[in-house]
């Protein structure tokens, strides 16, 4: 069943971000002291009083006729009011009605929907004060201030009164998490506004636009997923880690750590670069099946080589990680577009295979009698049996005679024969030693 959706609006710095991080339990949405900190809109599922809903948090809304940002911003909260099912609209106790909020009340009062209006910092104000905000004709005005947590659950206690239907908050959450991430102005905003169908992400050719790690809900041929769109991360010593730039990239870092699989944008008319192969390493080293996107191959002038060439780079670069899968795009006309969530599915599918005790043994078998294990000051490493632990990504557990005895050379060798045995393209795969007959960790 799908979850109710609750779109967080308002004029800017009214506490929207602070309501929807404290809603969600964990710091989601970037708050700083500065309007339009909040660009996109910002997903996460959340639950209250046994109801499991969706919360959006949007961009303050000023409008502007020449303000781009601003356009945009409203384009974006305009999205979210209109997928809602419920309307949160914010507004500052401290300041009073003004006339933004108006503006604000309007757009609510012809979207139709239901709207529960919050009355934020109000933690040291006569709630007298909250009395002209009926002006806006939204109903009655709830206090509450989100830095202390004041008042918030009666403003979720009045949000679920207008759900239709209680969504089972034990209901897991299935859908496939898909974080984009690449270096500023690669054109990961453009790909999720593609796949999607929409114009869900703010696009512009000013690097650093995206600076929340987005949660993005799509269908694709009938099944859920959601595209997480990051910040583009730039090398070390151009980030500012105390600025809302530093934030997002922790942020895109985390998106990894939480995704199932990680597409990889590269710019195809720009060279890879370290801080792109350091990245990857980091997507290889939390397991990540992945897949890598060269976008903006229209610009690309090609020859019947040109192909080789660039995948000659990748694999260059990436000799730690040569099971990668790439894919050659065109976010801006579309080219290729289809083979990405058939790449996606065919690359998350090899994460998941998992292979029987008796099958690893025989492959274990064949690899030991092409190349004997390795001996070291007169022991020889003797192997026992292979089993698998995991997948997402596949983990195999050896059991040796002696742990200090394998060399990472025959380990590696142990890899590309398990590589070659089954198709693990796309996906790194995790080997353990253990030593024979000791206790589980």
């Amino acid at each position: 069943m799908i979850k109710p959706i609750v779109a967080v609006v308002g004029r800017p710095n009214v506490g929207k971000s602070s309501f929807f991080n404290r809603v969600a339990g964990r710091r989601i949405s970037i708050v700083e002291d500065t309007p339009g900190v909040t660009r996109d809109r910002l997903y996460t599922d959340v639950d209250w009083a046994g109801y499991a809903f969706t919360i959006i948090d949007t961009g303050g809304i000023a409008p502007s006729k020449d303000d781009e940002w601003q356009k945009y911003i409203l384009m974006q909260a305009q999205l979210a009011i209109d997928v809602a099912d419920v309307v949160l609209m914010v507004a500052d106790g401290r300041d009073g009605v003004t006339a933004n909020d108006k503006e604000v009340a309007q757009i609510l009062r012809k979207s139709k929907k239901p709207v529960v209006l919050a009355i934020n910092k109000m933690e040291n104000e006569n709630y007298d004060n909250a009395v002209e905000f009926y002006e806006l004709g939204l109903g009655e005005p709830h206090c509450m201030s989100c830095t202390h947590g004041e008042g918030v659950a009666d403003v979720l206690d009045e949000i679920v009164k207008h759900f239709r239907v209680k969504v089972d908050v034990t209901i897991e959450d299935e859908r496939l998490k898909i974080a984009i991430v690449g270096r500023p102005n690669a054109g990961k905003s453009s790909i999720t506004n593609r796949l999607i169908g929409e114009q869900r992400v703010v696009v512009s050719d000013v690097a650093g636009t995206t600076r929340d790690a987005i949660d993005v809900p799509f269908r694709y041929n009938g099944k859920e997923y959601i595209l997480i769109d990051t910040a583009g991360i730039r090398r070390k010593n151009k980030i500012d880690y105390e600025s809302i730039e530093g934030f997002s990239v922790m942020r895109s870092l985390a998106a990894i750590r939480r995704a199932d699989i990680v597409l990889y944008v590269l710019d195809a008319s720009d060279e890879i670069t370290e801080q792109d192969v350091r990245v990857l390493g980091y997507i290889h080293e939390q397991g990540k099946p992945s897949v890598i996107l060269y976008n903006k191959w229209d610009l690309v002038e090609k020859d019947s080589n040109t192909v080789n060439r660039y995948k000659q780079a990748l694999a260059s670069n990436l000799k730690f990680m040569d099971y990668f899968v790439v894919e050659y795009i065109s976010a801006k006309d579309g080219t290729r577009f289809g083979r990405i969530m058939e790449k996606v599915e065919y690359v998350y599918s090899n994460a998941s295979t998992r292979i029987s005790t008796g099958l690893l043994n025989e492959i274990l078998q064949d690899a030991m009698s092409t190349n004997e294990p390795p001996t070291h000051n007169g022991k020889r490493l003797k192997i026992n049996y292979i089993t698998q632990v995991a997948t997402n990504p596949p983990s195999f557990a050896i059991f040796v005679n002696n742990p200090e005895l394998v060399h990472f050379s025959y380990l590696r060798y142990l890899e590309n024969c398990l590589r070659r045995a089954k198709n693990f393209e796309g996906t790194p795969i995790k080997i353990f030693i253990r030593k024979k007959n000791k206790d589980k960790e």
